[in-house]
């Protein structure tokens, strides 16, 4: 593993690369709004995709850098995550098919910019499909215009989005956090990887 350090408009921010001989793809993930990369299902996600042949980008947003609890505004962040995208496809990731994704606000910020990022998919663990004003996010989801798999929590407290179209939900045990089952994270990334690289997807 190495960390890379990236100008973003907003800051720096660092990229915990898990590279893999022979890459087939890439995999990006971003962090919850008050978490960091050490987060149980983002160490589960990781280790599934480099066993599935695909290099991994664990994203700290500039705000974490600098050592901020409370994310930015949607713009803000998404901004940062473009950029870090765009260097990355030009450096370390370049010319491997992109999957962007991330747990809670990290996987909202990925369906926000997966096309202008140019992925072929997201992976979103715990997303947040209520927010705690009772505002539904389902235009995030249905807008990401790319192949999405959500793995929840069966006791989410930000509720449980429903599967349509390319857009795959599993639900296990537990709630936002995903600890309580890590195991069913990495069977769920890694079977969805397997099949979308295999082009069945």
């Amino acid at each position: 593993m190495t960390v890379a350090e990236l100008d973003t408009p907003h800051g720096p921010a660092l990229v915990h690369l898990h590279p893999v001989d022979r890459p087939v793809a890439a995999l990006l993930l971003g962090h919850g709004a008050g978490g960091g990369v050490a987060a149980r299902d983002l160490v589960a996600a990781t280790a599934a995709a480099n066993g599935a042949g695909v290099s991994v980008g664990l994203v700290e947003q500039p705000y974490r850098v600098a050592g901020r609890r409370s994310p930015p505004r949607a713009p803000v962040l998404d901004a940062a995550w473009i950029s870090i995208v765009a260097q990355l496809r030009d450096g370390a990731l370049r010319e491997l098919p992109l999957i962007v994704g991330g747990r809670s606000s990290g996987a909202r910020v990925a369906c926000r910019t997966a096309l202008q990022s140019g992925a072929i998919a997201a992976l979103c663990l715990a997303f947040p499909l209520v927010a705690p004003s009772g505002t539904s996010r389902q235009e995030e989801l249905d807008g990401a215009g790319v192949p999405l798999l959500v793995v929840q929590g069966a006791s989410d407290r930000f509720g449980i989005p429903e599967p349509a179209g390319t857009r795959s939900v599993l639900v296990i045990a537990g709630d936002h956090g995903l600890k309580s089952d890590v195991g069913a994270v990495s069977h769920a990334v890694s079977n969805w990887l397997t099949v979308l690289l295999s082009g069945d997807g």
